[in-house]
């Protein structure tokens, strides 16, 4: 018998899914459970492999997760949730290690881990360590705006912006989830521990993938008043060594971001831009590598004792 830890994808035919499968579809190191395709909505399958695994990933909706959980009565099951549903739950530990002191821990010895969303990855990597080291107040009214790839919407999605006979629309980005109320909010805000949820509004690209998410700052509300400067030489030694998160020199190394530039790439990348007055912190990743998919990974890794990077483009 196999001593290798059992990995099973509940919901692997999803975008989600299928780049987790990807990462791992090679790998020695695990043994991965692949139930029959007929038989990957029959719950009682569904049960079979859940209890099986050393570890499972839940690519499904919301309702769709918490029923899976449901479903699990091995003790010994630990779980990396892919959807919205666990993501602010205090029995679950949010999967972004680099994130704030001692994540890393939690998540290595958690048996429930929630999976972070892409814009709120691309968020939270530069609001929540400012408020960590008190630069950011906790009642900054904070704002974002979010460029993002297609893929992000599921296969729904793709194939609108994919088919011949699309519409000229596409062409043009799109503001999006204008009624404010985008399902990232919550966890932005908690993690990031803002009193109020940013103003957060995501723009749709005409791209497969690749996301840049910015954070715009009045220097003067900040403690300290820091110059765009100073905020990038914090950001700089609060990531120091990491491999997932690293941040550029200061303005970047070109004068446009392009939202596609990391895709492809499981790390992401923070470019601070600005003067004296005002910031901009904007993070570029691929809303399905570090974003998703490969952020997923990162933390099997973790949760399986595995080196970090195993399996990922770094």
């Amino acid at each position: 018998m196999s001593n290798k830890p059992k990995v099973y994808i509940d919901g692997k035919e999803g975008t989600t899914g299928l780049q987790i499968y990807e990462r791992l579809g090679g790998r020695e190191d695990i043994e991965l459970l692949l139930i029959d395709e007929d038989k990957r909505k029959d719950t009682e399958e569904r049960r079979k492999f859940l209890n099986a695994a050393d570890l499972v990933f839940l690519c499904l909706p919301d309702g769709a997760a918490i029923e899976a959980v449901s479903l699990i009565e091995n003790p010994n099951t630990r779980v990396i949730d892919a959807s919205t549903a666990h993501r602010t739950n205090s029995d679950w530990t949010y999967g972004f290690a680099e994130l704030l002191a001692g994540q890393r821990d939690k998540i290595a010895a958690a048996k429930r881990v929630a999976n972070p969303g892409c814009h709120a990855t691309g968020f939270l990597a530069s609001a929540a360590p400012l408020t960590a080291l008190g630069v950011l107040p906790a009642d900054y009214p904070v704002t974002c705006y979010s460029i993002t790839g297609y893929s992000g919407g599921g296969k729904k999605m793709i194939a609108e912006f994919e088919r011949e006979d699309r519409s000229v629309e596409l062409e043009a980005p799109a503001p999006y989830a204008i009624g404010l109320s985008h399902k990232h909010l919550p966890e932005m805000q908690k993690l990031a521990g803002l009193d109020r949820a940013p103003v957060f509004v995501p723009v749709l690209g005409d791209y497969y993938k690749g996301m840049a998410t910015t954070v715009m700052l009045h220097n003067h509300l900040l403690k300290g008043a820091p110059s765009a400067q100073d905020i990038h030489g914090m950001l700089e030694k609060y990531y120091a060594g990491s491999t997932f998160v690293r941040v550029a020199p200061f303005g970047g190394e070109s004068p446009r971001l392009h939202a596609n530039t990391m895709a492809g790439k499981d790390w992401l990348e923070l470019i601070v831009s600005g003067h004296a007055e005002q910031t901009i912190i904007t993070a570029r990743f691929d809303n399905l590598g570090k974003g998703a998919s490969g952020a997923a990974v990162q933390n099997m890794n973790i949760m399986l004792g595995f080196d970090e990077t195993t399996g990922l483009n770094v």
